[in-house]
């Protein structure tokens, strides 16, 4: 069998030119549209991932803001919870002060009105039983007993000494008018005369007199001259008694608020 080179060799040429123009004119295209996709895939790709990746950060953010807020609601309900309780004790605190003070207000007025009330009582009954004291003492003196206190009065009188004699030598020598002795009952003309004597040689001079009845003076003499007075009387123990009782009732009322405080 021959073999037709020729024939053999424009196969081969038309083959080549086939393989050119499908090269060309088919796989370029093929190949670049390929590319093209290929290159659109990757890009549609990496679109994809960065959307995945800026979603993926979105969420991130999103609980993480979803984490704060937590925490600050969480904070902002721990400080109202807490400033709730410092205002509740706070509230609870003004209440107990204001009970405390009130109950406080109302112990002092009552300490107050039961010790006006002691001293109203202490002064009422004070008052009648010296009231009582005087009248008895008054319904009980006679001359007999005025006699035997100007005998009193005389020895009080000699036993004079100090300011007190002086004092009164001053207001006897200065006087303008007779020194006045007065007593509760008319005196007897021997003790008249026992009081001047005693007088005359206390203070070594004349001294003129004048003498009274008082009948407010409870059983006693009374000696007075320009503004001193010499007294002894059942009446100045009483007020001096008086005076004493009172002070006892003072102290005794100051005492018991003192010690209501401690005891409360």
């Amino acid at each position: 069998m021959l073999i037709d080179w020729f024939t053999v060799g424009a196969q081969v040429i038309n083959f080549l030119i086939l393989v050119w123009l499908m090269k060309r004119f088919l796989y370029q295209p093929i190949l670049h549209a390929i590319d093209v996709r290929e290159k659109l895939i990757a890009t549609e790709l990496a679109d994809a991932d960065a959307q995945k990746a800026e979603a993926r950060q979105e969420r991130d953010e999103f609980q993480h803001k979803n984490e704060v807020f937590d925490q600050q609601r969480a904070a902002l309900l721990s400080k109202a919870t807490d400033d709730a309780a410092a205002e509740r004790q706070r509230l609870l605190a003004e209440a107990r002060q204001a009970a405390d003070a009130l109950r406080a207000r109302r112990q002092e007025a009552l300490r107050s009105e039961e010790q006006t009330l002691h001293q109203a009582l202490s002064h009422q009954v004070q008052q009648e039983v010296f009231a009582i004291a005087r009248k008895t003492l008054s319904d009980l003196a006679g001359v007999s007993l005025e006699e035997r206190m100007g005998e009193v009065f005389t020895r009080r009188l000699r036993a004079l000494n100090g300011p007190a004699k002086a004092g009164l030598a001053d207001a006897l020598a200065t006087a303008s008018q007779p020194a006045l002795v007065r007593s509760a009952f008319d005196l007897p003309a021997d003790q008249r005369a026992a009081i001047q004597q005693a007088l005359n040689e206390t203070f070594s001079a004349e001294i003129a007199v004048r003498f009274a009845t008082a009948p407010d003076l409870v059983g006693g003499i009374e000696l007075s001259a320009n503004g001193q007075k010499l007294a002894w009387s059942i009446a100045d123990y009483l007020v001096s008694l008086e005076a004493g009782v009172d002070e006892l009732l003072r102290q005794g009322t100051g005492d018991g608020n003192e010690a209501t405080p401690n005891g409360t």
